[in-house]
């Protein structure tokens, strides 16, 4: 396996682009990261999406990317791995250059979701769901999340206002990300006073859904010195599943998929989770963000919540995660969002997150997961 390094990224700013097409945001985020690496093609083209088709009516993404890019002809496919697509497709691109099929892979994660009335979103997101037993029964993605929530505060003794901490540090790190779609600030109390939309979720628990595309070039290492670029390596790049439905989980408050695929990127990295300076994590919802510190050895069972209530989660503290806002402040494009992760954390490695950098930043963790953690994608950086 050859080593591989990120030489070029690109985004466009998340929000509600309704004069905007679902390619024209992918191709926008596409050409910016050519750009941003000094190429002007790529040997492959992955485009991760989940609801192109549900949404916008728009399928066969990879070649309909390639050709109003510019690159008709090269060769492009769509990978769908629900709220994980961008970052499953990132894995995919990370095995064509760490195998040795391809030198330069471009990777774009996408998604329009603001065109259509909320309740048509949610159906679609409700697709990442068990469709039989789950979403068949009007369990929706919010729902979901709202249960494991529920069964947290249960387990653990804890009350609702005990998780305002994740959003408050989301919505301060988003005010320096230009590319946030919220960069107000947000305080406890109005998190506590916030109106509930599926008990114990309220309106400041749940990631905004949202237009966006952002974009990564990935290269062989001795390909990118040939180019003249030092990039940021990627140590680990690692995909894992658990079971769709959550009542067929032996325990839902332990994020298996998460917990399995962090595991296999510190051993594939040679590194322990004290070693990560800056980590994006899948905080589509409070809960997420908790249970997601617990899978990936940020913290003990139960503890999660506890990093966001000692400020070790801020851009000072121990582990900082969402320093440019999350999916909570910046957005959530959903097929887009693996790749915001990992766009945010070269930008951290590069030095250039201006005042939401993380000082002596050298290692990052990105973990984007799908259908409430039936599939996890998690991917380690470093400066070289």
């Amino acid at each position: 396996m050859r080593d591989v390094n990120i030489i070029g990224i690109g985004q466009t700013k998340v929000g509600e682009h309704w004069d905007r097409s679902l390619s024209d945001l992918a191709v926008e985020a596409a050409l910016a990261a050519l750009d941003n690496a000094g190429l002007d093609t790529a040997d492959v083209l992955y485009v991760g999406n989940m609801l192109g088709g549900v949404l916008s009516g728009q399928e066969h993404l990879g070649a309909l990317v390639a050709d109003m890019a510019g690159l008709r002809g090269l060769p492009a496919l769509r990978v769908e791995a629900a709220d994980a697509s961008g970052a499953a497709a990132l894995h995919a691109a990370y095995q064509a250059v760490a195998g040795g099929s391809a030198d330069v892979t471009l990777v774009v994660g996408v998604e329009k979701m603001t065109d259509r009335l909320p309740d048509a979103a949610e159906a679609g997101l409700a697709t990442g769901s068990q469709g039989d037993y789950e979403a068949a029964q009007g369990i929706t993605a919010m729902a979901q999340s709202a249960m494991l929530m529920q069964r947290y505060l249960h387990q653990y003794g804890l009350e609702v206002g005990d998780f305002a901490a994740f959003p408050v540090n989301a919505h301060r790190n988003a005010a320096a990300n230009p590319f946030a779609m919220y960069r107000n600030q947000v305080t406890e109390k109005a998190y506590r006073q916030a109106k509930m939309v599926a008990t114990p979720i309220n309106l400041l628990d749940g990631a905004p859904l949202a237009d966006g595309a952002a974009a990564v070039v990935l290269v062989a290492t001795d390909h990118a010195r040939a180019l003249g670029h030092v990039g940021i390596r990627v140590l680990a790049s690692t995909l894992a599943t658990d079971s769709v439905a959550l009542t067929d989980r032996d325990d839902v408050l332990s994020l298996g998929a998460a917990r399995r695929s962090a595991d296999a990127a510190y051993t594939h990295a040679g590194l322990s989770p004290e070693a990560v300076d800056v980590a994006e994590l899948h905080d589509a919802y409070s809960i997420l963000a908790a249970l997601s510190l617990e899978a990936c050895g940020f913290a003990a069972r139960g503890q999660g919540i506890k990093l966001g209530q000692t400020g070790d989660i801020g851009r000072e503290g121990r582990i900082p995660i969402a320093t440019l806002g999350g999916f909570k402040a910046r957005g959530n494009p959903v097929g887009a969002s693996g790749l915001y992760q990992a766009v945010e954390i070269v930008t951290q490695l590069r030095g250039d997150a201006g005042a939401s950098q993380v000082a002596g930043a050298r290692v990052g963790l990105a973990q984007n997961l799908g259908g409430n953690g039936a599939t996890a994608v998690t991917h380690i950086f470093s400066v070289n």
